[in-house]
C-alpha cells in the first residue's frame, strides 16, 4: 500500500476471518483417486496429441494420462516433472483452457476436454506429499552456475543444472524466494503454501544453494557473477510497473496491482489487509483479474474493471473473465480513464472516455462520464528494468535478445522467462526456457 493516512473508504477487516478462509479456500479442489481414473478414462491417449503439442513444456499428456489410469500415479507424476519440474504449480495456475485442453480432440468433439490441468495436479500432488525422492544427481563435474532470480524460469534451470551435477547457486532480490509463484499468483490458485512446498520438493536434489536479498545490482555484478561462476542465467523477470500518465496517479488510493498482489500473498491475517469499498482496476489481463477478483473476495462492494478495448482483445482468457464476473466484478470495455478525481489527496472517483477502432487505430469519442472510487489498481503491464545489467547486453524491444538456446549477446550469459525478448509471461514458459538454458549450459560447460 501506499505510504501516508488511509484513503476514504478502504478499511481493513470487511470480513470476519472465516469469511475470508472460504473465500481464500482452494479454487479447484483436488480430484479423489477415483475421480482421478473416472477422467482419465476419458482421454483418447491419442498418437499424434494436439494436448502435447499445445505444451510449452512438451509434456506426453497421453502418457501421463495412461499411468494414472493403470494406477500409477508416481510413474504418471515423472512423466510430468521430466519435462517440467514446476508441474505441480503449472497444474494450478496455468492457462489450460487456450493451451492442452483448448486443443483437446474431446473438445473439438464434445465441447468438454479432458481436464488435464486436475490430473497433472493429481499425480504430482501424489507424489509430493509422499516425500519421495524422485532425482538424484549425477558425478558432480567440478563447475558452478550461478542464477539470479528464483521465479519459475530460474528453478527449472537450477534443478536441471543440479541434476547434470553442476553447483548451482540462486541469487534472489527477496527476502523469500519463489518469484511469480511466490509473490505474484492469486492466493485463492496457490493455498497451503504451496509454492514454498514446491521449491523444498525441488530442493531435495541437492547441489542448489539460495541466496536472498540479493538484487543484481551494485553489490552483485554481472562481471562478479561471471568471474565466480562458470556460466550465468538470467531469470529476472518484470520488476517495473507501468505508469497511467494521467492526473491524479499520485493520489492515495491508487496501488500498483502488482505489489498488492504481492503484499495479500505474503499477509497472515487477511483481516489486517485494507480494501476499498468501490474499486476500479485498470488493465485487461491476469493482474487485473487477480486484483479484482481477490478484492471482492476480501470484502470490496463494488469492483469494476476498465479495458480499453473490447473482451476478445484482453490478455486474461476467457475462463479468467468469466470467473472475475462470477465473483460480482463488472468489466467495462471500450473504456480508458482520463484522470483519477480526489479531494484532500485522496482518491475519489475516476474519469472515463469511451473508445473505439477508428481507421484501425483505438480512438477516444468524446463521450465522458465519472465513476465513483475509493482504490484504484493499475494493472496496465510491467517492464523489464534495464538498470541492473548495464549497457553489456543486447536488447530487443526493451527486453534481453537470446537465441534459440537462451544465450544473451555475452558469452557464458544465459537468459530466460519475462525478461527475454519474446517472452509469454506465463509461468509454464518461463520453466520451459529454463529448463532449456539448462541443457545448453550443460552442453557448454562439457566443451561440446
Amino acid at each position: 500500500m501506499r505510504s501516508g493516512k488511509p484513503a476514504n473508504g478502504i478499511a481493513k477487516g470487511r470480513l470476519a476471518a472465516g469469511d475470508l478462509a472460504a473465500n481464500f479456500s482452494d479454487l479447484h479442489p483436488p480430484l479423489t483417486e477415483h475421480e482421478a481414473k473416472v477422467e482419465a478414462g476419458r482421454c483418447y491417449f491419442c498418437h499424434d496429441a494436439p494436448c502435447m503439442t499445445a505444451c510449452p513444456t512438451t509434456i506426453d499428456i497421453p502418457l501421463f494420462i495412461r499411468e494414472i489410469l493403470a494406477g500409477n500415479p508416481k510413474g504418471a507424476a515423472k512423466t510430468i516433472f521430466d519435462q517440467n519440474i514446476l508441474g505441480g504449480m503449472c497444474a494450478r495456475v496455468c492457462p489450460t483452457e487456450t493451451l492442452c485442453e483448448e486443443v483437446c480432440v474431446r473438445e473439438t468433439a464434445e465441447g468438454k476436454p479432458v481436464k488435464i490441468g486436475h490430473l497433472q495436479r493429481y499425480a504430482t500432488d501424489t507424489v509430493m506429499r509422499s516425500g519421495e525422492k524422485l532425482y538424484g544427481r549425477a558425478p558432480r563435474t567440478g563447475k558452478s552456475a550461478g542464477i539470479v532470480g528464483s521465479g519459475p524460469a530460474g528453478l527449472a534451470c537450477a534443478h536441471r543444472l543440479a541434476m547434470r551435477g553442476h553447483d548451482v547457486t540462486i541469487y534472489e532480490a527477496r527476502a523469500k524466494a519463489g518469484g511469480l509463484n511466490e509473490h505474484g499468483i492469486a492466493a485463492y490458485k496457490v493455498v497451503d503454501k504451496f509454492a514454498e512446498r514446491e521449491i523444498a520438493f525441488l530442493m531435495s536434489i541437492g547441489g542448489i544453494t539460495i541466496k536472498t536479498g540479493k538484487p543484481l545490482g551494485d553489490g552483485l555484478t554481472l562481471e562478479a557473477l561471471t568471474k565466480k561462476h562458470d556460466a550465468v542465467f538470467l531469470g529476472l523477470g518484470l520488476s517495473g510497473v507501468n505508469a497511467l500518465g494521467i492526473e491524479g496517479e499520485e493520489l492515495n488510493g491508487v496501488v500498483s496491482a502488482v505489489d498488492y498482489i504481492a503484499e495479500l500473498r505474503q499477509a497472515k491475517d487477511l483481516t489486517k489487509l485494507p480494501v476499498g469499498r468501490r474499486v476500479v482496476v485498470i488493465g485487461g489481463g491476469m493482474t487485473a483479474i487477480d486484483a479484482a477478483v481477490q478484492s471482492r473476495l476480501l470484502g470490496a462492494e463494488e469492483v469494476t474493471i476498465l479495458y480499453r478495448r473490447g473482451q476478445e482483445h484482453m490478455n486474461a482468457s476467457r475462463y479468467e473473465q468469466d470467473l472475475a464476473q462470477t465473483k460480482g466484478v463488472k468489466i467495462r470495455h471500450w473504456v480508458r480513464p482520463t484522470a483519477i478525481l480526489g479531494e484532500k489527496g485522496t482518491v475519489t472517483g475516476i474519469a472515463c472516455e469511451h473508445t473505439a477502432l477508428k481507421g484501425g487505430k483505438l480512438a477516444g469519442t468524446g463521450e465522458m462520464f465519472t465513476l465513483a472510487a475509493d482504490m484504484v489498481f493499475k494493472a496496465i503491464g510491467q517492464t523489464f528494468q534495464t538498470d541492473p545489467i548495464g549497457k553489456a547486453l543486447k536488447l530487443d524491444g526493451g527486453r534481453i535478445k537470446v537465441d534459440a538456446e537462451r544465450r544473451t549477446s555475452v558469452k557464458g550469459i544465459w537468459a530466460g522467462g519475462d525478461c527475454t525478448a519474446g517472452g509469454e509471461d506465463l509461468t509454464v514458459t518461463a520453466v520451459a526456457d529454463g529448463r532449456d538454458a539448462a541443457e545448453s549450459m550443460h552442453r557448454t560447460l562439457l566443451g561440446r
